[in-house]
């Protein structure tokens, strides 16, 4: 692949570990985080916004106006971590390490389309398949299914 990147930016749902909304870009650009953004808030009901959180690191892209502005609109309110410090960051730091545990380190991609194509199976996998024991051996979306039941 050589000097190509690929910037994932997801949202992860502390309560079952869900990756809710995710994009994907070669650059790291703001839209890379807006439409992400845009994306969650199209997932969940409008009653459920306010009172919601998010975190992020410092990155530039959270730190834009329109960015916290949407959160803002929305009732969410905006975490960020101390910079330099990833632990603030524990749980999404820890999903990138199982993505590239779990994937590419086992099967190297060789082009950056087939690094996206491993990163879209691996999270539908993630979300739907993969047993997590914190939430008592089913995958993010049974458990999320059998809470509301």
């Amino acid at each position: 692949m050589g000097n190509h990147k690929l910037y994932l930016s997801p949202i992860l749902d502390c309560y079952n570990n869900e990756i809710i909304s995710y994009t994907l870009s070669k650059r790291p650009t703001y839209d890379l985080v807006s439409k992400m953004l845009d994306k969650a808030l199209d997932k969940i009901d409008t009653h459920q916004k306010n009172g919601l959180m998010l975190h992020s690191d410092q990155g530039w892209h959270y730190q834009m106006r329109p960015f916290s502005t949407t959160l803002k609109q929305h009732g969410i309110k905006q975490s960020m971590s101390r910079k330099g410090n990833c632990l603030d960051n524990a749980l999404m730091e820890g999903f990138f390490g199982t993505l590239k545990c779990e994937t590419i380190y086992i099967e190297k991609p060789k082009s950056i389309e087939q690094l996206e194509q491993q990163i879209h199976e691996y999270i539908h996998y993630y979300n739907n398949e993969r047993i997590q024991l914190k939430l008592k051996g089913l995958s993010p979306v049974q458990y999320r299914t059998q809470s509301l039941i």
